[in-house]
């Protein structure tokens, strides 16, 4: 690992039952003034982006739970790009439910209006074909290989501008020169899309790509396409194993393995003591809603039905579905799966899990064990930063952007301010050239 400090983002929005918390602004759950306030807070302290992990369904049966949904992220990303000025902007869209044109082209307009800040998170999505024609969920093997060509497809429409396509030549009254704007001619197994793209290539040469999957589909769509890799992990021992295989794939495609970052998410709860820590997990344990979590959590692990398991009993390896056979996000069912099987933990545990962090790893203690936990996966070669989840809105943000991070500065693994202007210049990554640039390159 060459990089000497850490990469850290922020999710978007509260977790668990930490809306019902006096002090969450769960009223302002879809005003644009609570996210605005986040995203200064969280660029007062230089993190390097925010993130909306988005879906395109609502289960009714969970709605009383927690503020179920967000503000569509393109569009609420926009309006913070107009209210902010370094940090970053990761978008959740399916490749599932989107066609790439429109897509590639709302993703486009994002990086031009925020001056080069935007990023795609590449999901396959587990859910929502109610909306989309209705039908079972397409195959698991089938959605990423849609989204493979969806990413081709995007990555051309991209680069179908050169860079120097844009002269504004008043004179001879050319805006733009015509043999430098190209079609891409698509025709593929999903798609057909002749291009060009109607917008220019953006500050970023092309957005950030995020993807978010562990699985085996997962780590192919990304190790081959995306600059940042979003994972669940639990331990260093697994992270450790999924950072070098993730480098390795990386290396083996002829790509920087220094140009993928891997990225963990990571809830923390931070207090003056260890024991306040842990006394505040609890009490936001306390306001889960364990009915509507157990529905949660059955569904994370492809169905599998709970219903007899009590609360503080391990649930029996044979309720838990091989994650292969599961067609949802197999690897977030590995994790629950294997928390139960291999580390005994109860129902209730798992619901906790789930409903506080999504299944992503909980680190509970004061400042500094905190970032002694966050430092030992960075110089470990198990993370190259983190997907942080505030414990909640705004008490756990302010312990993020100013207890956890002056922290981090002291030790020198975190910036004190932004390094450029766009997201590709605040996480070490190049500016791409257009594939046809590349090309006449590597021919010359």
């Amino acid at each position: 690992m060459s990089r000497d400090q850490l990469v850290l983002s922020l999710i978007l929005g509260g977790v668990g039952g930490a809306w019902t918390r006096p002090d969450s602004r769960a009223e302002e759950a879809f005003s644009l003034g609570l996210a605005r306030d986040v995203a200064r807070e969280a660029e007062r302290a230089a993190l390097h982006a925010l993130f909306v992990a988005d879906g395109v369904t609502l289960d009714r049966k969970q709605i009383g739970d927690r503020p179920y949904a967000h503000l569509e992220p393109l569009t609420l990303f926009s309006a913070l790009a107009a209210l902010t000025e370094r940090i970053g902007f990761i978008a959740t869209a399916s490749t599932t439910y989107s066609e790439p044109y429109n897509l590639a082209r709302q993703v486009a307009s994002l990086d031009l209006i925020s001056g080069g800040r935007a990023a795609w998170n590449v999901v396959t999505s587990s859910a929502g074909q109610e909306n989309f024609g209705g039908g079972p969920l397409p195959d698991h093997t089938w959605r990423y290989g849609r989204a493979a060509e969806f990413v081709e497809v995007a990555t051309a429409l991209w680069d179908s501008w050169d860079d120097d396509a844009i002269v504004v030549d008043r004179e001879r009254r050319v805006w733009a020169e015509q043999d430098r704007v190209h079609p891409i001619d698509h025709v593929g197994e999903h798609f057909t899309v002749a291009g060009p793209l109607n917008l220019p290539r953006t500050p970023q040469g092309r957005p950030v790509l995020v993807q978010a999957g562990s699985s085996e589909d997962g780590k192919e769509l990304g190790t081959r396409y995306a600059d940042v890799i979003f994972t669940a992990q639990q331990s260093l021992r697994g992270a450790r194993a999924f950072y070098r295989d993730v480098k390795a794939r990386v290396a083996a495609l002829g790509r920087d393995p220094e140009q993928v970052l891997v990225l963990p998410g990571t809830s923390v709860v931070i207090g003056d003591t260890h024991d306040e820590a842990v006394a505040t997990k609890r009490a936001l344990d306390g306001r889960v809603d364990l009915d509507a979590g157990l529905l949660r959590l059955q569904r994370q692990l492809g169905g599998a039905d709970l219903s007899g398991v009590g609360l503080d009993e391990v649930p029996p390896e044979h309720l838990l579905p091989d994650p292969a056979t599961v067609n949802i996000r197999q690897s977030r069912a590995q994790v629950f799966r294997d928390l139960a099987v291999h580390e005994g933990w109860t129902l209730r545990r798992l619901i906790e899990l789930e409903v506080g962090s999504s299944g992503h790893r909980q680190v509970v203690g004061t400042v500094g064990e905190v970032a002694d936990e966050l430092e030992s996966w960075f110089r470990g070669e198990a993370a190259d930063g983190f997907v942080l989840l505030p414990s909640s809105i705004p008490q756990g943000l302010h312990d993020v952007t100013r207890r956890l991070v002056p922290e981090l500065r002291r030790r020198g693994i975190f910036r004190d301010e932004y390094e450029g202007t766009t997201l590709r210049d605040n996480l070490g990554l190049p500016r791409p050239a257009p594939a046809r640039a590349r090309s006449a390159l590597v021919s010359a």
